[in-house]
C-alpha cells in the first residue's frame, strides 16, 4: 500500500515529539504541562506576585476564620446588665441642666442651715449630759428664782400703786426710798441684818478644802436665795474672793481658819435643802474628809460689816 505524502509528513513529525530540534512543536496539547525543563538547568524563582495555591488558601483561612467569627458575635444577643450597672450608667457621665443645678444649689443651702441650726441648738443645749441630781438641783433653782422675781414684781407693783393712790405722794416717795437705801445697805453690806436663815458649819481637821470649794459654797447658797452671808468675821458681798494660803484661806484678804461658819440669811426651807442635794455642797466637802452640818435657824444675825467705798469711776446716770 502506498503511502501518500500526508502519513510521511506524520511519519517525521513524530521524532519531534521526543525531543529533536527538527521535530519541535510549541503547541502544547490541552491536558499537557508543556516541555520538560532541560537537565541541570536551573530552576527559575517563583515571581513575587505569584503565590503558591496553598498559600493562598493558608493565607485566606484565618480572614475567613475571623469573619466567621465576627458573622457569629453580631448574631449572638449582648449579655443583659445588672440594676447596679444600669444605675451607674445613668448617673455617669452625669446629664445636668440649668434647672436641676438651681434645685442642687437651693437644697445644699437649705441643708447648710439646718446642719447650723442643729449644731447650735446642740451647743445651747448643756443640760443633756447632766445627771439626774444635777437636773432636779437645776430645776428647784429655777424655781426659786421665778418665785422671788414674781415676789419682787408684787412688792414693786404694791409700792407703785402706794404712790398713786397716796394723798401725800412726796411723804410715800420718801419712805420707799429710806427702805431701798436698808436694802441696798444690806446687800452691799454696810448695814447689819438679820432675819431667818442657816448656819453651816465645816470643820476641816485634814486641811484638804480650799478656797475654790467655798467658792462655790457661796454660789450655791446665792442662787438658792441668800440674802446675807458672813464667813467668820468677813462680810460676804457681790466683790468678795477667796485665795488659798498656807495652813487655811483668805476672804477679801482676811485670814480666815477652820471651822468655817456660815452665817446665812434667807428663807432656809430653800437654803438648806440646796446644801444636801446629790452631788451638792454637802457631798462634795465629803468627799474632802470634811465634816459638815446645816441647821436651820428662826433669826440669824449678820453684823459683819463693810466700809462703804465710793466708786472711782461709776457714777448714777440721773446725775
Amino acid at each position: 500500500m502506498a503511502e501518500g505524502p500526508g502519513e510521511e509528513g506524520r511519519r517525521e513529525a513524530a521524532p519531534g515529539k521526543a525531543g529533536t530540534p527538527e521535530g519541535t512543536d510549541d503547541t502544547v496539547e490541552p491536558g499537557e504541562s508543556g516541555p520538560p525543563a532541560a537537565a541541570g538547568a536551573p530552576e527559575e524563582p517563583a515571581a513575587s506576585g505569584d503565590a503558591p495555591e496553598g498559600a493562598g488558601r493558608d493565607a485566606a483561612g484565618p480572614a475567613d476564620g475571623a469573619g466567621g467569627a465576627g458573622a457569629a458575635d453580631a448574631g449572638r444577643t449582648p449579655p443583659a446588665r445588672t440594676g447596679r450597672q444600669r444605675l451607674a450608667a445613668s448617673l455617669w457621665p452625669p446629664r445636668l441642666t440649668r434647672a436641676q443645678l438651681i434645685v442642687a444649689l437651693l437644697l445644699f443651702i437649705l441643708g447648710l442651715g439646718l446642719a447650723i441650726q442643729v449644731r447650735s441648738t446642740s451647743d445651747s443645749s448643756a443640760l443633756r449630759g447632766a445627771r439626774q441630781e444635777d437636773l432636779v438641783r437645776i430645776l428647784d433653782e429655777l424655781d426659786n428664782r421665778s418665785q422671788r422675781l414674781t415676789d419682787e414684781q408684787r412688792r414693786l407693783e404694791g409700792q407703785k400703786t402706794e404712790l398713786e393712790n397716796s394723798s401725800d405722794q412726796a411723804e410715800e416717795a420718801r419712805k420707799q426710798t429710806v427702805e431701798k437705801e436698808q436694802q441696798l445697805g444690806v446687800l452691799a453690806g454696810t448695814v447689819a441684818a438679820q432675819g431667818p436663815g442657816i448656819n453651816l458649819t465645816i470643820n476641816d481637821p485634814h486641811h484638804s478644802v480650799e478656797a475654790d470649794k467655798l467658792l462655790d459654797t457661796i454660789q450655791e447658797l446665792r442662787a438658792a436665795g441668800a440674802e446675807a452671808i458672813q464667813v467668820n468675821d468677813v462680810r460676804v458681798v457681790a466683790s468678795t474672793y477667796f485665795s488659798d494660803q498656807r495652813g487655811g484661806v483668805e476672804v477679801d484678804g482676811k485670814r480666815v481658819t477652820q471651822p468655817y461658819r456660815f452665817k446665812v440669811i434667807g428663807k432656809p426651807e430653800d437654803l438648806e435643802p440646796a446644801l444636801n442635794i446629790p452631788g451638792g455642797v454637802v457631798q462634795t466637802l465629803e468627799k474632802e474628809q470634811a465634816t459638815v452640818s446645816v441647821t436651820r435657824e428662826g433669826k440669824i444675825i449678820v453684823d459683819a460689816l463693810r466700809d462703804p467705798k465710793r466708786p472711782d469711776y461709776a457714777r448714777s446716770s440721773s446725775q
